[in-house]
């Protein structure tokens, strides 16, 4: 199945934009299904860092453990799950707008489903992502454009 790609542009500087976006406790803030993050371990983003994310698919939570694959602040980075019954994959990129003052963002998100998630996955997990993520760009720019991140 095809890879879910969304892409919005937001009136912010790209490095304020990356640096919301990839703080993974700000996730419940713009994204439907997150219902909970905790970082695993003290150090900041990096290579190999860590996530607990608690998402609500159909009508279960289900958490899964993210792992950071690719960190290019304030350009690009990509997080693969590494366990649970649906492992997301998620690559984001921003690119610079009118010299640097604006920005455009583009989320890229796949799943693979392991145990019950293989049903998961083509039956609940991929039409509920493919309907909330313009949804959640949506807010994600509301949120960075109002200025309530200052």
């Amino acid at each position: 199945m095809p890879v879910i790609t969304e892409t919005i542009d937001i009136s912010r500087k790209p490095a304020e934009v990356f640096s919301y976006v990839t703080e993974p406790t700000h996730l419940p803030e713009w994204q439907e299904s997150a219902v909970s993050v905790r970082k695993i371990g003290d150090t900041p983003m990096a290579v190999g860092s860590k996530v607990a994310v608690t998402r609500r698919i159909g009508r279960r939570e289900f958490t899964s453990v993210m792992q950071v694959i690719e960190w290019e602040p304030p350009r690009h980075w990509h997080v693969h799950g590494i366990d649970g019954p649906v492992r997301g994959d998620v690559q984001g990129t921003v690119e610079p707008l009118d010299d640097g003052e604006h920005c455009r963002l583009t989320l890229s998100l796949d799943f693979e489903g392991h145990g019950v998630g293989k049903a998961l996955v083509p039956l609940v997990v991929r039409p509920q992502a493919k309907r909330e993520m313009p949804r959640d760009e949506l807010t994600l720019k509301s949120i960075l454009e109002s200025g309530a991140t200052d």
